[in-house]
């Protein structure tokens, strides 16, 4: 699987970077066939709180998984977006599942 990361109006450090790819190469146990990832990191000023957003996009044979956290830290927010994909993955595959059971 491929990552592709893009941080918005910031440059991403280089252990940013290693966390969010170790933590999406932990989504290929779920489903091996996961093409390519993208993750766009952005920061959001609302008052005196400055948000860390982390964007996911995963595609697979067939769909374009999504997820968007907001949190603290972008850790916390990729940690996040990482359980909401297991949780997507684990659907698409059972969906997969029941689609071939009815073709046999």
């Amino acid at each position: 699987m491929r990552v592709h990361i893009e941080s918005v109006q910031f440059k991403a450090d280089s252990k940013l970077i290693d966390y969010t790819e170790k933590k999406l190469k932990k989504l290929d146990i779920y489903f091996d066939r996961i093409i390519d990832s993208k993750v766009t990191f952005r920061l959001e000023n609302s008052g005196q709180i400055r948000d860390k957003i982390a964007e996911v996009r995963l595609k697979v044979p067939g769909a374009t998984l999504f997820a968007k956290e907001t949190n603290k830290t972008f850790e916390a927010s990729i940690d996040e977006s990482a359980d909401n994909l297991k949780r997507q993955l684990s659907k698409y595959k059972e969906k997969l599942r029941q689609k071939n059971v009815v073709k046999v």
